[in-house]
């Protein structure tokens, strides 16, 4: 039986819908795990969560993680070789000198913005999408926030528990490059983008330097501080776990999700289909010019990165099979509800390439890719639509793709080259299903690892290991000799009927969308 020795590391990702904790052994093999359900809330038109259910989903995660150690291996974690965090990505996290937290956390899902993201966007000729840290640190600024004005720190979800653990006020670079555009070159912030925001008159009047209030950043494989007596209690209150555990620099999902597929090196590319969904393409040449469509962020240890980020993945589908369960439930069916999501996955693939006229708008919030502000969820389907299960799933499961594919089209337009993309995150786990819509509906090879259930968290926890013993090796050649060098995966090719079918289905969608713009403007 194998028994805990301290050479673990330990992976912690607070995701959209669940906090996971991941442990793993010096082979980097995933043998304990531990997680907790959360969701954000709308309060006061914000989508947000509080930091106190944070810090109770970390210790029920890490709780939950450290009884399967104890079941499994017959002791419960005491030391650790390292430890790192990610969060998902970006947000809005304010506050003061005396660390006061100054203003409800905004997360990615918030589409308010919008003045602040054009203006910034012409004045830096750079793109600066809505859910950026930057974006909705001017927008405060536009609207007169009064807490604007009291602001010392600035940071992301990642960066805070990662400052509240270890004392230091830093994030990754890829985490970074979602609060304020990084220059490839230097590894840090964009020193000219920061003087021209520094010289806006509204930034002026307050005396901000963005500067001083952005967090370091440092590149994979950088130490980031160790884990404080303090913030040991934090995670584990029964005093069991250990201080002074090495903390890599923490990450946004989207880095994690490029360490956990392999999707490092140029030409290298990744989708991470769960809430939400984004493809992370690794560039061998920058593109002809500024798409508010794509984002311009980096990996783990700088290089730049074009990023189709879409806010709605999975959600809606959730809620769909949530009322299968209750009927599977009414019938006295002992189906779990894993196998109902199986078997309604699995139900797509016998259903017309197109899905049969039926379309599915999955939009809880807004689409700044698709030019929608806000969002209902919305099924419709096509005069002699042929209505039934298959049609019906096939449509929910393209509808998680379907605003991914308008970004990405702008992709193929630049000639940007995929060899493959790697895929992972919930929309993956039934076998096959969805990563054979996926190649179809992009037109791309898609391949599936072993290690893709693990998610964000499991790349974390390499990341973390990476920064105590790998540090000195460029991480892709270090993910590819030491981590992946025996990883299985599994590739699908794009199917010509789904891809033909899709492009059916994207034209009915598109025309969906004026019914949607209709739906949340009089609902």
């Amino acid at each position: 039986m194998y028994k805990l020795d301290g050479t673990e590391s330990l992976g912690i990702e607070f995701g959209s819908t669940r906090i996971k904790a991941v442990l793993i052994d010096k082979d980097f093999n995933p043998i304990a795990s531990g997680s907790h359900t959360w969701e954000n809330k709308l309060v006061d038109g914000i989508w947000t969560y509080s930091l106190d259910d944070a810090w109770k989903g970390l210790r029920d995660a890490y709780s939950n993680l450290n009884e399967e150690c104890n079941n499994k291996f017959g002791s419960y974690i005491t030391e650790l070789s390292s430890l790192g965090f990610s969060a998902m990505m970006h947000g809005y996290l304010p506050f003061d000198k005396e660390d006061n937290q100054l203003a409800q956390f905004r997360t990615w899902r918030n589409t308010v913005t919008a003045e602040a993201s054009k203006e910034l966007t012409e004045l830096f000729d750079f793109n600066i999408p809505q859910r950026w840290s930057i974006a909705h640190l001017y927008q405060a600024i536009l609207n007169g926030e009064e807490h604007t004005a009291c602001i010392a720190h600035l940071t992301t979800l990642a960066g805070y528990i990662h400052y509240m653990l270890s004392g230091q006020r830093v994030v990754g670079i890829g985490e970074a490059s979602g609060m304020f555009p990084i220059d490839s070159t230097t590894n840090n912030y964009n020193l000219d983008m920061a003087e021209k925001f520094n010289s806006l008159p509204k930034v002026k009047a307050l005396g901000i330097n963005i500067l001083d209030l952005l967090p370091k950043a440092l590149s994979a494989g950088e130490n980031a501080g160790h884990l404080t007596e303090e913030g040991a209690r934090l995670i584990d209150p029964s005093g069991k776990l250990k201080a002074g555990v090495p903390m890599a620099p923490p990450e946004g999902d989207a880095g994690t999700g490029m360490t956990a597929t392999n999707a490092i090196a140029v030409k290298t590319g990744n989708v991470s289909a769960g809430t939400s969904i984004f493809s992370m393409v690794v560039l061998e040449n920058q593109l002809s010019r500024v798409y508010e469509e794509i984002d311009m962020v980096t990996t783990p240890v700088g290089k730049p990165v074009a990023m189709v980020h879409c806010n709605n993945c999975c959600t809606d589908l959730d809620y769909w099979v949530n009322i299968f369960s209750q009927f599977a439930c009414a019938t006295g069916s002992q189906l779990t509800k894993s196998e109902i999501y199986d078997i309604l996955y699995e139900s797509a693939l016998y259903a017309d390439a197109n899905a049969g006229g039926v379309v599915n708008i999955n939009y809880f919030s807004g689409e700044p890719v698709s030019h929608t502000t806000d969002g209902r969820p919305m099924l419709v389907r096509a005069q002699g639509a042929d209505f039934n299960l298959a049609n019906f799933m096939r449509a929910q499961i393209y509808s998680t793709m379907a605003t991914l594919k308008i970004g990405m089209q702008i992709l193929e337009k630049e000639n940007v080259t995929i060899d493959c993309l790697m895929g992972h995150g919930g929309l993956f786990k039934t076998p096959i299903v969805g990563q054979r819509l996926m190649a179809g509906a992009m037109n791309c090879p898609v391949a599936v690892m072993q290690t893709a259930g693990e998610g964000g968290a499991w790349g974390m926890a390499v990341l973390a290991r990476y920064c105590v013993d790998g540090g000195s090796q460029p991480l892709d050649e270090y993910l590819n000799t030491m981590v992946f060098a025996n990883c299985q995966s599994s590739v699908i090719a794009p199917d010509e009927q789904d891809v033909k079918g899709f492009e059916e289905y994207m034209k009915l969608y598109k025309s969906a969308l004026k019914a949607e713009i209709t739906a949340y403007e009089n609902m």
